[in-house]
């Protein structure tokens, strides 16, 4: 019998020291969906449960070749595509998509950490929704960075808000709806407009529900699951990952939870494989 091949996913992002973020939440979630993860990282942070203390890029020429190199020989199923920090890594990265072939590619737009730190300026942002946004599969905007990416107030629906995200350049969008009081997230693409209820957790851990939700969305496509199908089984996991999320980590904002670890806490290793 022929080994089916583990589809490879991507993600190209910044380094959470803390854990709970960045590419540290999107390797875990590629391994809870059950792809390989790769990575390639665009900035350093010095951060923990409380906040971001100091970011140091990554050089966009090494984006680059971080890319090249794992393309070339492993192969690309998905990229997600997480913090960027500054206009000459979002153009480091469009010509690394130049080396994953036709593999889907979902946005995070990362602008704002939990914590309320700031990771992108304007003429990072003009260059994610002038160049980057239009090779995106799937962008996954919470309302905020929704509102911002549009140039949106706060009295636009969030019906209305996918829409305008989709009329940026990305083939479909996904109004995260953590930050509204019905959790209800928005699929839309040039087709439908479709609601994705949730439930609210408020005991819950949210830090790096935005990594996990596109990193997970990003997995589904590369099983070759459909954009809405993937963004549902994407909502599923989040959520479950915040409900579980680790409290109990750090002293401010606690990282969610895919393996759901709290439970299996402090028992022998035969007893957590049961």
């Amino acid at each position: 019998m022929i080994a089916r091949r583990v589809p490879a996913v991507l993600t190209i992002a910044g380094s959470d020291s803390g854990g709970g973020a960045g590419i540290q939440a999107d390797l875990k979630a590629f391994a809870h969906v059950g792809v390989h993860g790769m990575s390639a990282i665009t900035a350093i942070t010095a951060q923990n449960t409380l906040g971001v203390q100091a970011v140091e890029p990554v050089a966009p020429r090494m984006v680059v070749a971080q890319v090249r190199a794992v393309a070339a020989d492993i192969g690309v199923d998905a990229v997600k595509i997480g913090m960027l920090g500054s206009a000459e890594t979002v153009d480091a990265v469009i010509e690394a998509l130049g080396h994953v072939g036709e593999a889907p590619v979902v946005i995070d737009p990362v602008m704002i950490t939990e914590s309320g730190a700031t990771l992108m300026d304007d003429e990072t942002r003009e260059a994610l929704v002038e160049r980057l946004l239009p090779a995106a599969s799937v962008v996954t905007p919470n309302l905020p960075e929704a509102q911002a990416l549009t140039g949106s107030g706060p009295d636009v629906s969030h019906e209305e808000l996918a829409r305008r995200v989709v009329a940026l350049g990305p083939r479909a969008a996904v109004v995260t709806g953590g930050h509204s009081r019905e959790v209800v997230d928005v699929f839309c693409s040039a087709q439908e407009v479709v609601e994705i209820p949730g439930e609210r957790f408020p005991d819950g851990a949210a830090h790096g529900s935005g990594c996990t939700h596109s990193s997970t969305l990003a997995a589904f496509l590369a099983l070759g699951r459909r954009p809405l199908e993937a963004a549902r089984l994407a909502r599923e996991v989040t959520s479950g990952a915040v409900r579980d999320g680790l409290r109990e980590i750090g002293s401010g904002a606690g990282p969610v939870d895919v393996f759901g670890l709290a439970p299996r806490h402090g028992r022998a290793p035969s007893e957590a494989a049961d």
